[in-house]
């Protein structure tokens, strides 16, 4: 089959600026490294519309009720999977708004079960167990473009009519051409052939942290640059609580702290208590009727 054809793949090739890398002096290796990554932001920086494009289409789901779901195998699954774990605790948000599907489950993540990613039925097993909708969002991690795994859950949501986006690393591979928005970034061969954890990884993790943090600023999760629906789960980030409304605010650390403690260390409701003026409850029903949004709610008052 054509999708087992490796040498027709990009990633796949032997890159000439390396070949003599197991001969050469370790700084020499490290720059040649180094100068082979900083083609990824220039291959990402190419794919800047159709990112901004998937973002918007995420976000008009979520509204929705929708959910962003990951799916890939080997190093992009687990990439998925860092993405989607980072966001509850940055975000505030729950563990099933974003959320990684790794082919060959929990253990995949930590030990390499490589023939998983073999089999488009587990992916659509996988779907399924999820329930997935119309309002659901799937990306289909693969820097090959040829993920069976891969191909076979893009497929299965389209049948649902989920928006399906897909992040690959081969122009014109077959995973693009089954998502409804393709993202491919191609970086071009690999410093050690084929090992795709390098150049064509980073790219994967450049444009998941453009779509999940894109996502979380439009629904409005972050006032400036600040993360301001941050859980305060430890020491760290109770810390970084007061320091965000103290920002935001221009307030010292003693008045932040004592508003923080009137509002549970919810750090929205404390910087929009400060700037509006408003008391709790009202501050709470207009933040809550801007869907949290603290620009738009202060446009409102």
């Amino acid at each position: 089959m054509d999708r087992l054809n490796l040498k027709k793949l990009t990633t796949e090739g032997r890159n000439e600026n390396t070949m003599d890398i197991d001969r050469i002096s370790t700084l020499e290796m490290v720059k040649k490294i180094n100068n082979e990554d900083k083609k990824v932001a220039e291959a990402v920086e190419k794919e800047l519309p159709k990112i901004a494009e998937a973002i918007d289409c995420i976000v008009e789901r979520m509204y929705k009720g929708g959910r962003l779901i990951y799916l890939g195998a080997g190093t992009s699954g687990r990439l998925g999977i860092l993405d989607a774990s980072e966001c509850p605790p940055t975000f505030g948000i729950s563990e099933e708004m974003v959320q990684g599907i790794m082919a060959g489950g929990k253990e995949a993540i930590f030990r390499a079960k490589e023939g998983a990613e073999d089999s488009m039925e587990l992916a659509v097993k996988d779907l399924k167990n999820k329930n997935i909708t119309e309002n659901d969002t799937i990306v289909g991690i693969a820097a090959s473009g040829r993920t069976p795994y891969v191909i076979g859950g893009l497929k299965y949501a389209n049948e649902v009519g989920a928006l399906t986006i897909s992040i690959t690393c081969n122009a014109n591979s077959q995973v693009s051409k089954t998502a409804k928005i393709s993202i491919a970034p191609v970086v071009g061969a690999e410093v050690v052939t084929g090992s795709t954890r390098l150049k064509s990884g980073t790219a994967q993790k450049l444009v998941l942290n453009m779509l999940s943090t894109g996502a979380m600023i439009k629904l409005g999760k972050v006032y400036g640059n600040l993360m301001v629906d941050v859980k305060s789960t430890n020491e760290k980030l109770i810390e970084r609580a007061k320091l965000i409304v103290c920002a935001a605010t221009g307030i010292g650390i003693e008045d932040a702290t004592e508003v923080l403690n009137k509002t549970d260390f919810d750090v929205k409701l404390a910087i929009f208590i400060i700037l509006s003026k408003l008391n709790k409850d009202e501050a709470r029903i207009i933040l809550d009727q801007n869907n949290g949004y603290i620009a738009k709610a202060l446009e409102n008052i």
